[in-house]
């Protein structure tokens, strides 16, 4: 299909172009509606009276409609764009991207999705989707255990899975840590809860404190209970996590300043399974923990990393030093196009 658009733009460039930016124009309005015309020209860089024109088309072929906030999009107007996305990133050139990034990172696979999810919220959204039809593709059929991390971007993500996930499947979703450290609503047993909730599957919880002394770690080990779950997670057979940003982070979990400030000093920039690394990838600090362990996504079938964003560009590229070969990164271009220019 991409040698045929390839065909289509030297006979006819001026039709690609105008429906490039149509379908660029319609996917904002998807991700940042109601917005008004001003803001929308500033954006693309258009006059408004091109604006209008591209708008007015839009609205006649019902893919928009206008209200008192602005135009927002239609039903179809959303079935275009997931009908068109496929074709559209393979002209803007981002299957050629994900190929590069995936070289430079060492892993098996990279998915981009076009935006900057620091500034468009939504595009997490369009990176949920991409975890949906991974799993779909990738988990085989009968028993799945999956652990899965917590986190405000995996919070995003669980809203996203379907019911197509469980289609001819036995889902059981894991926290792949303790629970206790994090706002309820992100931490990674209301994640897997609600990760099972949409795709019709089981989940188990892990109800620890994440961050504990070695005092209390040896005892809980031997809990019978905690052991069952932590079998679960280690002989999982799918890892979906996240990547974040070391400092902020650290102040999420409410860690001491003295950690903190030593996280600055030896210039820590992500965060992932408890690890922190600098930008060399080197591990500069470890939570002790009871759950999956970096070690223990060697062995794992299935490795989703999900992050994007500009600001976590450093985060991920620290990260995948680590990461198996094997591991999955779904992305956003904000992130992809630093990680690409380092």
């Amino acid at each position: 299909m991409h040698q045929e658009f390839e065909w289509i733009e030297k006979i006819a460039p001026d039709m690609v172009e105008t429906m490039v930016q149509r379908f660029m124009i319609l996917r904002y309005i998807s991700w940042m509606g109601p917005i008004g015309r001003r803001v929308l020209s500033q954006e693309f860089g258009l006059t408004e009276r091109v604006l209008r024109t591209e708008a007015d088309f839009l609205r006649g072929q019902g893919l928009i409609a206008s209200t008192r906030s602005g135009m927002i999009i239609t039903g179809k107007g959303q079935d275009v764009i997931q009908g068109l996305r496929g074709l559209m990133d393979q002209f803007a050139d981002i299957r050629h991207q994900e190929v590069e990034l995936s070289k430079k990172l060492g892993i098996e696979k990279c998915l981009i999705v076009a935006g900057n999810s620091d500034e468009q919220p939504r595009v997490i959204e369009e990176m949920g989707k991409l975890v949906d039809e991974s799993l779909v593709a990738i988990l085989p059929s009968g028993k799945n255990v999956i652990a899965v991390m917590g986190g405000i971007t995996m919070a995003a993500i669980a809203k996203a899975l379907t019911k197509r996930v469980g289609e001819n499947r036995e889902l059981l979703f894991v926290p792949a840590r303790g629970g206790v450290g994090e706002a309820v609503d992100i931490q990674a047993n209301t994640v897997s809860s609600q990760m099972a909730i949409h795709t019709g599957g089981q989940h188990r919880a892990l109800y620890v404190p994440e961050q504990l002394s070695e005092e209390a770690f040896e005892p809980l080990l031997k809990e019978p209970a905690i052991q069952k779950v932590i079998g679960l997670i280690r002989n999982s057979d799918a890892v979906i996590h996240s990547v974040g940003d070391a400092i902020r982070m650290a102040k999420r979990r409410d860690m001491p300043v003295s950690v903190i400030e030593m996280l600055k000093k030896k210039h820590a920039v992500g965060e992932a399974f408890g690890y922190f690394f600098d930008e060399l990838g080197n591990v500069v600090y470890k939570i002790p923990r009871i759950g999956l362990q970096l070690e223990d996504l060697t062995d794992k079938k299935c490795v989703l990393a999900v992050a994007g964003g500009a600001s976590k560009a450093k985060a991920i590229a620290a990260y995948m030093r680590h990461a198996p070969k094997q591991t999955c990164l779904i992305t956003d271009e904000g992130a992809a196009n630093l990680i690409l220019k380092e």
